[in-house]
């Protein structure tokens, strides 16, 4: 008696994720070519947000780009704000007094926690964690009540300036601020109760989408996800800038560079940035808060790059000068653009449902990547 041996055979298909879509965080489209629910291959689609931002610098004056900058990360304006002043103060040769520096590195540092809850509330959204979400907004609110406080802006801050900040910080801003640290970092505990042990939040996380050391760098990943593949790179201790080497804090790195680490490196990334608040605000000097510049400002000619850590990586501005008022040439390095490189290479195989967690965790911002 012969034995029937039936094979199943399956047909891969192709399905549009976005640009609608809320856990791509924006407006990018993910082709997926898909074998049931595993994801065989993915390639992203991006440009649906382009704004020619690098182009619109050559056609301002210095000093015009900056409210511009706000736009590139708006989770992040602040640092779009200094990636960009910084790179002309080192073209122009402008010193920056004291106070603005301090005032700049507590600016930055608070942002960056706002950018994270951001982060962390919107990445637990796409797990079905709503409570997190929740809770992370309402810290943010303190935060952007303290900038707006500074700037009169909660989202695009337009706050720094060329050889200082804008405006001096107000009489309550110190207090304020302080009774902020100290109100948020037992909040960090509260996340971390909800989330790091759970064993519905560890099941979506531990061993998904790995991302080796290697091609990390290859790709040019920056910021927390390449610190969670274990190196202990950020651009604060690693090429100080501004008055970062007088602060004491740590750089949180992960193991086993999955969607876990990435998440834990934020959650402690988080805690070292109150620490450089808490210092910086507890050595904030006393005078200016801006070198004069010219009010026709005209660099001498030349070239320049000008790097620093913000939330997602490396930001970094190229101008090109000759000598006129505008620039003329601006290319713009962001770590959401560098970072989406790996997302087809660390999601093969994995489900749907793994790549919004895997997606997610690389916190990516379609603004800074169509430029």
């Amino acid at each position: 008696m012969s034995q029937e041996i039936s094979e199943i055979y399956t047909e891969e298909f192709f399905v549009n994720m976005g640009p609608q879509h809320p856990s791509t965080h924006g407006v990018l489209r993910l082709l997926l070519r898909m074998d049931g629910e595993v994801v065989m291959d993915m390639v992203p689609h991006i440009g649906y947000l382009h704004r020619s931002l690098e182009k619109i610098a050559e056609n301002r004056t210095y000093l015009q780009y900056i409210p511009f900058t706000d736009r590139i990360d708006y989770v992040s304006s602040m640092f779009c704000n200094q990636s960009f002043c910084m790179a002309v103060e080192k073209l122009a040769n402008i010193p920056v007094p004291e106070r603005a520096e301090y005032i700049r590195i507590i600016m930055v540092e608070l942002n960056r926690i706002a950018s994270h809850l951001i982060w962390l509330g919107t990445f637990s959204l796409d797990l079905g964690a709503i409570t997190p979400f929740l809770y992370c907004f309402r810290e943010r609110e303190k935060i952007l009540d303290l900038l707006e406080m500074t700037c009169g802006q909660r989202m695009t801050f337009n706050y720094m300036r060329v050889g200082g900040v804008s405006r001096d910080i107000t009489a309550e801003f110190i207090p304020l601020a302080k009774d902020f640290v100290k109100y948020f970092l037992p909040r960090v505990d509260e996340y971390e109760d909800i989330l790091t042990n759970n064993p519905i939040f560890l099941s979506r996380t531990k061993g998904i989408g790995l991302l080796d050391q290697k091609t990390a760098i290859d790709n040019g990943v920056t910021g927390p996800s390449l610190r969670a593949t274990g190196l202990k790179w950020d651009l604060r201790k690693d090429e100080p800038y501004s008055i970062y080497d007088r602060f004491e804090f740590d750089i949180p790195t992960g193991k086993n560079s999955d969607v876990w680490d990435r998440y834990m490196v934020r959650i402690k990334e988080m805690r070292e940035s109150l620490k450089i608040v808490q210092q910086a605000l507890d050595g904030l000097p006393e005078g200016p808060i801006k070198t004069k510049t010219p009010a026709v400002f005209k660099p001498p000619a030349g070239e320049v790059y000008s790097r620093i850590e913000a939330p997602r990586g490396e930001m970094g501005f190229y101008i090109v000068s000759d000598g006129s008022p505008k620039p003329y040439r601006v290319k713009i390095r962001t770590g959401s653009f560098s970072n989406l490189t790996v997302l087809s290479l660390i999601s093969r195989g994995w489900k749907i449902a793994d790549l919004v967690a895997i997606f997610g965790s690389l916190d990516v911002v379609l603004p800074e990547v169509d430029r």
